[in-house]
């Protein structure tokens, strides 16, 4: 009996003693746990012991305790006791980590999302709605097809695969779509894209082009780097992740890149204040703190807070039937333009078809003439494989997928495939990659297809 209790306790000593050792590393844990529960509840009404067994089960974030509060809408996390973090939820806003803020006092915001948002889509035909049309091309074998998108959820231990949802999209129609049920997971469930967020803020930056507002070729209108070095980076360097500041991108250990979203109430400040490294446009480096430098830059282009909260929602998302999108902003109120972007798969599908079509839907050109072909050209310092805030293929990263290709890619493996050469539009979304092979995937998919 002694023993039994003396080996529980040994271990609790020792995490304790972990934890005391790794603090600063811990406070990121909690933060990602408590931030990723609060909208995991609270926007996208999952059930809190899948978001743990899923979205939490990562790294060291698996120990953290999460604390849902569903009065005050809020989830406060911590490592047997430590590192408290806790986020709270705020209508039209999303959820923020509320830091040394006071917390009653960022509940009182709310925001209203744009109206004309579409309802009862499920009797408006895809793609401005949901009513799937039930025909399927010839050129498809649908068996193929689905035994690809099969091979993406199977795996050698259940779950590994980590697949959440997966959509096709051939010639602008849905022809496939598979979701991990057993997880809670439909085609009404938001879910996190990450990183693909960054591609949002392309589309953003986009519309602003297409509004003379924006020139993506003058230098980065940023007051805090007017007296340094840094006046010299340009829009199109921030664009193409070559703006040659000192960026930390580890999401495994305390750095720029999690400081700035686990640790910080003002994502924007964190990022602009990095300090100079590099001459810009002469190394690529994947910078999250980029995005939300862009981010900010659009705030202060736009002028007006309230008609930036508004500005996606009714430039690109209300346009293309994108009903369920959700972009989170920090507590100080800036879109969190590199990591908290939320929708259903079927709306990630609708973005990919966007830049498929070219930036125009319905007749209606949404992105300038050309920002597409921008947007996937290469970045003079990535080698192929990156463009303007969207991955390329030309390096034939994927040897099996067309050089054309390029996607929206986020953290755990969430990706928008877009394949011109190919007439298709493919998602998956999901909680890890450690047992799932894009190439594989993609290649089985491309073999359905005669």
């Amino acid at each position: 009996m002694k023993r039994k209790i003396l080996i529980p306790l040994a271990i609790a000593v020792a995490l304790i003693g972990i934890g005391a050792s790794q603090y600063p590393k811990l406070y990121i844990a909690t933060g990602y746990g408590a931030k990723s529960m609060a909208t995991a509840v609270f926007v996208a009404g999952r059930d809190p012991q899948l978001v743990k067994l899923t979205d939490l089960n990562y790294s060291i974030v698996k120990y953290t305790k999460n604390v849902v509060d569903y009065e005050k809408k809020s989830v406060t996390t911590s490592f047997w006791g430590l590192a408290k973090q806790t986020a709270i939820y705020r209508e039209g806003y999303g959820c923020c980590l509320i830091g040394d803020l006071p917390g009653d006092s960022l509940r009182k915001i709310s925001f209203q999302l744009p109206a004309n948002r579409q309802v009862g889509t499920w009797k408006i035909p895809w793609p401005d709605g949901d009513l799937i049309k039930d025909t399927i091309y010839n050129e498809i074998d649908k068996v193929k097809l689905q035994d690809a998108i099969d091979a993406a959820f199977d795996g050698p231990q259940e779950y590994s695969k980590g697949s959440a949802a997966v959509v096709v999209i051939y010639k602008g129609e849905l022809v496939a779509e598979k979701y991990a049920k057993e997880l809670g997971i439909t085609s009404e469930t938001r879910l996190c894209g990450w990183s693909m967020t960054k591609s949002l803020i392309n589309a953003m930056a986009g519309v602003l082009v297409k509004k003379g507002k924006l020139d993506v070729n003058a230098v980065a209108p940023v007051a805090e780097w007017q007296k340094d070095v840094r006046r010299n980076i340009t829009m199109n360097d921030l664009m193409h992740m070559s703006s040659g500041l000192k960026w930390d991108e580890d999401y495994g250990d305390v750095s720029s890149a999690t400081n700035m979203l686990y640790r910080s109430a003002n994502c924007y400040k964190v990022a602009v204040d990095v300090p100079y490294q590099d001459k810009p446009n002469t190394k690529w480096n994947y910078s999250s703190g980029t995005t939300n430098i862009l981010s900010g830059i659009i705030r202060s282009l736009i002028g007006n807070d309230e008609i930036y909260r508004n500005f996606p929602y009714k430039e690109i998302f209300n346009k293309i039937g994108m009903s369920s999108m959700i972009v989170e902003t920090d507590a100080t109120g800036n879109f969190v333009g590199s990591s908290f972007g939320y929708a259903t798969v079927r709306d990630w599908a609708r973005f990919g078809l966007l830049y498929f079509k070219d930036g125009i839907w319905k007749n209606d050109t949404i992105l300038p003439k050309g920002w597409v072909t921008y947007s996937r050209t290469s970045a003079a310092a990535s080698k192929g494989q990156y463009g303007a805030l969207f991955w390329l293929n030309k390096s034939k990263k994927l040897p099996d997928v067309p050089e054309d290709m390029f996607s929206c890619n986020g953290h755990r493996g969430q990706f928008v495939y877009i394949l011109p050469s190919k007439n298709l539009v493919v998602v998956r979304l999901g909680f890890s990659v450690e047992h799932f092979n894009e190439n594989e995937f993609l290649k089985g998919i491309l073999a359905a297809i005669n």
